[in-house]
């Protein structure tokens, strides 16, 4: 095993890709040590998980933040550093077509809330965040804070379908419903689109006739458990 590198974890809820990462590293299979975790959801069971770790955590409540914004827009104060021309320039989330204001909206209230975020992941110093779960889209204004150098990745992502199939919250849902014949997970990089970052690894499954979604979901999950640390590993080693 190589010199250790430091990751830190998003999550919203209950955290199972967070514990085989968390199982991974204590049995010695990815040379890397988890510091902190965090989450957008003070709820979220995965906050348990790493706490029995022994691993710091943190919360960062955007319900809170999106409701405060949706009674009085200006509550609270956009970062100092954000430039919302620039961030709206930048992202691919919407299309040309969707309403301005809810694209300020958006972007305001995602900064305000990433600010919050960048401000205790930046002083750790971590050479990965991993998003396990993690159910909030992050935008240029947070990428650009922890990719500063050019063509280093740091955010890595576990999506629940074969990329560039399925994109968006639901993919083994989607999956099931189109009917496919095989289904799969996709770790990648984390870019400005939603889930359009380079492709770091993938695992495929059968689908029969027989498999439910829920069956669906159940075999996907037990690819990703394994695929996720392997991946994070890979970036260790310097192999991707």
């Amino acid at each position: 095993m190589g010199k250790k590198i430091k990751i830190g974890a998003l999550i919203s809820g209950g955290g199972t890709n967070l514990q085989a990462i968390i199982d991974s590293c204590a049995a010695g299979n990815i040379d890397a040590t988890l510091v902190f975790t965090g989450s957008d959801n003070p709820e979220a069971k995965g906050l348990d998980r790493a706490r029995r770790a022994g691993v710091e955590t943190f919360v960062v409540d955007y319900g809170k933040i999106i409701r405060t914004l949706k009674q009085n827009s200006n509550a609270l104060a956009v970062p100092d550093d954000f430039d919302l021309k620039e961030v709206q320039h930048r992202q691919t989330l919407f299309s040309a077509s969707t309403d301005h204001e809810k694209i300020t909206a958006f972007l305001r209230s995602r900064a305000i809330a990433e600010r919050a975020l960048l401000d205790y992941i930046l002083p750790h110093d971590i050479d990965l965040l991993v998003l396990a779960g993690f159910m909030r889209t992050l935008t240029p204004y947070f990428i650009d804070h922890m990719n500063t150098v050019p063509g280093k990745w740091k955010i890595m992502n576990i999506h629940p379908a074969l990329l560039p199939s399925f994109p968006g919250t639901d993919g083994y849902g989607d999956t099931f419903r189109h009917g496919c014949k095989v289904g799969g997970c996709t770790v990648h990089f984390i870019d400005y689109g939603e889930d359009t970052g380079p492709i770091i690894g993938q695992r495929a499954f059968e689908i029969t006739d027989e498999d439910t979604l829920e069956s669906i979901k159940k075999k996907g999950l037990a690819l990703e458990w394994a695929l996720y640390p392997e991946c994070i590993q890979k970036f260790a080693e310097n192999k991707i």
